[in-house]
């Protein structure tokens, strides 16, 4: 069924398309009129008659909480809290009505809120496909919560979240975790929930967190026999409505929602969320970028509207600044990257070539000139111990084999040759004595030494790049994939390489930071144990990786 709106709200949206196609001539953005346009370019307040109407919360007859609650982007006195009201998740509008609806939330000191420290109430507008994002104000520094939501009779499950220390706090261990890439057709989410057991203080997910592609009724590998699933997922997601039920499809699943509800989550994007390996404005087909950009709003405002980000993460039409930066104590700074929304096209394609003119032109970017001067200028401000880079596509060279005739990943930073000097350049001139790279997309395994120069081996080590695996992309993946020997061999900076599917996990200290790879057998069958495959560790002020 398609998605409805009344007059008045056909007449709001299409002001908004207005100001969005005036906003965006610089984006060759010229017309829109289509009423998936109008849904992804509605991105101001929710509507007046919306936010002065009755309360609909005595039509939510069933619970409304399928989809969870998590948290995420902790700040010393502050969190983001997050839920959406979907008691029908795989239905147009969730089933419920177009209409406000009051939810409270509370969050305390411990998990049967005995002792609650902030509560409030606030609106789930339709507008916004009645998600809640709470910036919880007051909190006590470096202090684990636990908050729930409610509305009506219906009481949310609860979340577990803690606070940033202060920003001068002498932190002496930070536990946190890497995931990336859950492709749901291929498989469980075994590893999440091993995730949701791990004692760790913040999860990075560093992109894919949904995919584009169809799922059939059976759930692709997951091979249901207990249920069917709607055909509403078996195309590829394009507006705003696919994005939002492609959600609630991922969200629905209760090793993800287990994930969320034990840890803060910090979230960045891939290509996926949108379109795989799209750059900038430029789809993957090379297509319209007008007809992209509709698109691309549909799945930036669908991204909002179901992950836990603050108010300036809130997109505007098809533009929204997701790298951020965060810091805990004086022991770690993170700067969150998204390397999609500003990088230049890829070179020679989007696939694995030599490198060559294309690909080396020094005025090519992965970041966008803001970002990148963002990042660099960070690094001079910062005092902590360890700066750490979460961000979406393995930074370090990785040649595919030994001969002269060797190709690279042009999706990759790779690609962008002259962007990564920048950057490391600049982290030397900066003093970074203690830099570590936080990398998802190529659903393997690696560790890397960063060297300043890929080039020559000799040459400095600037810090370690921890590549998280897939949860479950790729399907049951293997230990020692074919192309093991051509990799490790041609690459003497990698320090390890594995195929199955997991997370990594670090444990930051002022001495050192340790990295373990925590691999599932298999995803295409649930329920497979974890095991750490590997550990590796580097110093600070001694970075190169050794294992443990």
């Amino acid at each position: 069924m398609p998605y409805q709106v009344n007059q008045h709200g056909q007449e709001r949206q299409q002001q908004e398309i207005e100001r969005a196609a005036a906003a965006l001539g610089r984006r060759r953005f010229l017309t829109v009129t289509s009423a998936a346009a109008a849904l992804a370019f509605a991105t101001n307040l929710p509507g007046s008659a919306h936010a002065a109407g009755a309360d609909a919360r005595k039509a939510v007859s069933d619970d409304p909480f399928t989809l969870g609650v998590a948290s995420g982007d902790p700040l010393p006195g502050s969190v983001v809290l997050w839920t959406r009201l979907a008691p029908k998740p795989y239905e147009s509008g969730s089933g419920l009505p177009d209409a406000r609806i009051t939810v409270q939330w509370e969050i305390a000191h411990d998990s049967r809120f005995r002792k609650v420290e902030r509560r409030g109430e606030t609106s789930a507008h339709p507008e916004l496909n009645h998600s809640v994002h709470i910036e919880a104000e007051g909190l006590d520094a470096d202090r684990v919560y636990y908050y729930r939501f409610r509305t009506g009779k219906w009481i949310s499950p609860v979340g577990r979240t803690r606070t940033a220390p202060a920003p001068g706090a002498g932190l002496t261990d930070l536990r946190l975790a890497a995931i990336s890439c859950q492709a749901y057709h291929d498989g469980y989410y075994t590893a999440h929930r091993h995730l949701a057991e791990e004692d760790v203080d913040l999860v990075f997910h560093l992109g894919d967190y949904l995919y584009e592609y169809a799922v059939n009724a059976s759930g692709g590998a997951r091979r249901y026999t207990d249920r069917t699933l709607p055909a509403v997922f078996d195309r590829e997601t394009v507006t705003l409505e696919d994005y939002r039920l492609r959600y609630a499809l991922y969200k629905s699943d209760p090793d993800l929602r287990a994930a969320h509800a034990a840890h803060p989550f910090l979230v960045t994007w891939d290509d996926h969320e949108t379109e795989n390996n799209y750059a900038d404005d430029i789809p993957e087909d090379n297509s319209s970028s007008t007809d992209f950009l509709v698109r691309r709003a549909a799945a930036y405002r669908a991204y909002w509207e179901n992950q836990p980000l603050r108010r300036p993460q809130r997109p505007s039409g098809p533009d929204m600044r997701l790298y951020r930066r965060l810091r805990f104590g004086t022991l770690a700074q993170f700067d969150i990257l998204d390397t999609r929304q500003y990088r230049s096209d890829q070179a020679y394609g989007d696939g694995a070539h030599a490198p060559g003119p294309e690909s080396e032109d020094p005025q090519r970017t992965i970041t966008g000139a803001a970002q990148e001067r963002w990042l660099i200028d960070g690094w001079r401000a910062s005092d902590t111990v360890w700066n750490v880079v979460p961000q979406q596509v393995t930074f370090s060279e990785r040649r595919t084999n030994s001969t002269p005739a060797y190709k690279l990943s042009m999706d990759a930073w790779d690609g962008y040759p002259a962007s990564r000097e920048r950057v490391l350049a600049g982290a030397e001139a900066a003093g970074v004595e203690n830099l570590m790279v936080l990398t998802g997309d190529v659903h393997k395994g690696y560790a890397y030494d960063i060297k300043r120069h890929f080039g020559d081996q000799d040459s400095r080590t600037l810090g370690t790049e921890i590549v998280a695996t897939s949860i479950t992309s790729g399907k049951d993946g293997e230990d020692k994939p074919a192309d093991w020997a051509d990799y490790t061999g041609a690459n003497p900076h990698m320090k390890f390489y594995n195929g199955r599917r997991g997370y990594v996990t670090v444990r930051l200290t002022p001495g050192e930071a340790r990295a373990d790879f925590r691999t599932v057998s298999a995803v295409t069958t649930p329920g497979a144990p974890v095991r750490t495959a590997a550990s590796f560790v580097t110093e600070a002020g001694d970075q190169g990786l050794r294992e443990v």
